[in-house]
């Protein structure tokens, strides 16, 4: 099973850059989210993100935050997530990365959670509210071969991006500017100076993510970044679908659509 390391050094050979596409875990119920995923995996997403539906979603949109009500009213929970990603991984071995918040791992237990997270088949994890001085608190990572995805903004200091660089594996995740996911604004022009000034410290694939919609957006980032993270746009499709029984094919072209945009 490639790596996420893989993943990427496979897509360079190739001329392309990664989609990693993001998903909430149990939207709109645990048995269609599974089925999304493979969609997606099988209709050209490099990377899953895996979203565990959390009540206070405080980096996330409107959109994100519907979804993530809609998979915790569908019964999903952490077990479930985990669950879940047995039956992904069982359909395809692209890299699976689990996005959470803290508190979901605090109340798991971070040991658990880690191995657990690991025995059902995850690539990856990214805990979007914890700081990566703080990372220790979840797992030793040499111990656990479970690659932490770090978070920089553009807010973020040329010091702690470098600092954030030397703790990071995986891959960095570019936040194309402050506010939540799936606001407007994207500036691709501002976000290549923000990668630019992360490259200066690491050699590890920097993606893009909020606020990328649109193909064109897909195609103007992955022009200089090493990959695109698409979330809201999934989950407002999915949000606009609902009650449908082909959502898995209507998300699958879209990311099909998507995946196009990223060849070079």
């Amino acid at each position: 099973m490639p790596t996420i390391k893989d993943k990427f050094k496979e897509l360079s050979k190739k001329n392309q850059k990664a989609l990693v596409g993001f998903i909430t875990a149990g939207d709109p119920d645990p048995e269609t989210s599974v089925e999304i995923a493979v969609a997606m995996a099988d209709s050209g997403v490099d990377i899953i993100e895996l979203g565990i539906p959390f009540s206070d979603p405080t980096a996330d949109g409107p959109v994100i935050q519907r979804a993530a009500l809609r998979a915790i009213k569908s019964g999903t929970n952490i077990e479930k997530v985990f669950s879940m990603t047995e039956k992904i991984r069982q359909r395809t071995d692209i890299p699976i990365v689990l996005f959470t918040y803290y508190n979901p791992v605090f109340r798991y237990g971070e040991e658990n959670f880690c191995k657990r997270a690991v025995d059902a088949g995850a690539d990856g994890i990214l805990t979007v509210d914890l700081p990566f001085e703080e990372e220790s608190l979840i797992t030793d990572y040499d111990k656990v071969n479970f690659p932490r995805i770090n978070l920089a903004a553009p807010t973020t200091s040329d010091e702690r991006i470098e600092k954030i660089s030397l703790n990071s594996s995986g891959f960095i995740y570019l936040v194309s500017k402050t506010g939540v996911t799936g606001s407007a604004g994207l500036n691709p022009e501002l976000t290549k100076k923000d990668y630019l000034r992360i490259k200066k410290y690491t050699d590890i694939p920097v993606c893009v993510g909020f606020g990328i919609k649109t193909e064109k957006d897909v195609k103007n980032i992955a022009e200089f970044a090493d990959g695109v993270v698409i979330g809201s746009a999934f989950e407002a499709l999915i949000e606009e679908n609902l009650g449908k029984k082909d959502i898995p094919a209507i998300i699958g072209k879209k990311a099909g659509d998507y995946k196009k945009n990223t060849y070079f």
